[in-house]
C-alpha cells in the first residue's frame, strides 16, 4: 500500500508539488500521467525515499522497488553482477539470491546477456536491466518512471507484463508514462497530475464516462461528417436519418485516455 497526504516540495521560486495526494492498493496498478511539470518526477523521488517533502508525508507499507525515469546503472560491471548487487542490497543471499537474479533474467529475456557489460547493451536491453532491479527483489511497492521511455516493442511487452505479474501477486504499483495505451494494455486505474496536485482519480471506465466520443459517417463522394457526442448510438441514427445521400463508410469512436489526458491536463 501507498498513501500520499498533502505532499508540498518546493525547489527556491518554483513549487513543484502543491498538495499533492495519491492512494494506491495492493494488487494495484495506478498510471500517473500529466504534462512535463505536473510534479510526477518530485513525487516519485518523495515516495522512493530520495528527498523528503517540505509538507505532508508517504506512508508505505513494505519494502519499495525503484525504476528512475533516467537510466541509473553502472556501465562498467555485467548485467549478472548488477542484478546480484541490487539483490544484495534488498536482503537476498545465497541461491534465494541466484533464483531471484535468474528468474528476473529470464522474465525480461536478459538471460542471453548476463555476462556482458551493461556498457555495450542496446538501449532497449539497458531499460530491462534498470527495470529488473526494481522487480527482482520481489518489493511490495514498486514505482516505474517512464519505464518504456525509448523502448522497442519487445521490450515494452516484456516489461508490461513483468508488471502485470507483480500487480496480481500483490506488489503496490505506480507506473507512470506518456504512452497512454500501456495503461490499457495493464488495466490500470488512473491519477491525472497538473500544478503539483492529483486533479483525477479513478479507473477508466470511471473517467471516461462524461466524455464525448466521435460519430464519423462518410458519404458518396468522400465527403466526412463528424459529429463529437455522448450518444454515439443516437447521434448515428439522427445523421442516417437526415442524410440525402448514399451512406459509404460509418466509424464510431469511443473516447480514450488521450482524450480524458487531453480534457483535463489543459483544463483551468
Amino acid at each position: 500500500m501507498l498513501i500520499a497526504s498533502g505532499l508540498v516540495k518546493r525547489y527556491g521560486a518554483v513549487t513543484a508539488l502543491d498538495g499533492f495526494d495519491l492512494r494506491v492498493e495492493p494488487g494495484e496498478i495506478a498510471g500517473l500521467v500529466g504534462h512535463n511539470g505536473a510534479g510526477k518526477t518530485t513525487f516519485f523521488e518523495i515516495a522512493g525515499g530520495l528527498t523528503a517533502p517540505d509538507a505532508g508525508h508517504v506512508h508505505v507499507k513494505g519494502d519499495v522497488g525503484v525504476a528512475p525515469q533516467q537510466l541509473a546503472l553502472y556501465p562498467t560491471i555485467t548485467v549478472r553482477e548488477t542484478l546480484r548487487l541490487f539483490g544484495g542490497l534488498a536482503g537476498l543471499r545465497g541461491p534465494p539470491l541466484a533464483a531471484a537474479v535468474g528468474g528476473t533474467a529470464e522474465e525480461l529475456a536478459l538471460t542471453d546477456v548476463l555476462d556482458r557489460r551493461v556498457s555495450v547493451l542496446s538501449g532497449g536491453q539497458q531499460r530491462r536491466v534498470q527495470a529488473a532491479t526494481a522487480l527482482l527483489p520481489g518489493p511490495d511497492v514498486l514505482l516505474l518512471d517512464e519505464p518504456t521511455a525509448g523502448a522497442d516493442p519487445g521490450t515494452r511487452a516484456a516489461l508490461l507484463a513483468a508488471v502485470r505479474r507483480r500487480a496480481d501477486g500483490g506488489a503496490t504499483v505506480v507506473y507512470c508514462t506518456h504512452y497512454l495505451p500501456e495503461l490499457t494494455e495493464l488495466a490500470a486505474t488512473i491519477a491525472v497530475a497538473r500544478n503539483g496536485r492529483v486533479i483525477a482519480r479513478g479507473t477508466g471506465a470511471e473517467l471516461l464516462k462524461d466524455l464525448p466520443g466521435e460519430v464519423r459517417v462518410t458519404v458518396e463522394g468522400g465527403e466526412e461528417i463528424t459529429v463529437a457526442t455522448t450518444d454515439p448510438t443516437a447521434t448515428l441514427a439522427a445523421l442516417l436519418r437526415d442524410l440525402d445521400r448514399p451512406v459509404r463508410g460509418i466509424d464510431i469512436r469511443q473516447p480514450s485516455l488521450d482524450d480524458l489526458y487531453r480534457e483535463l491536463s489543459h483544463a483551468s
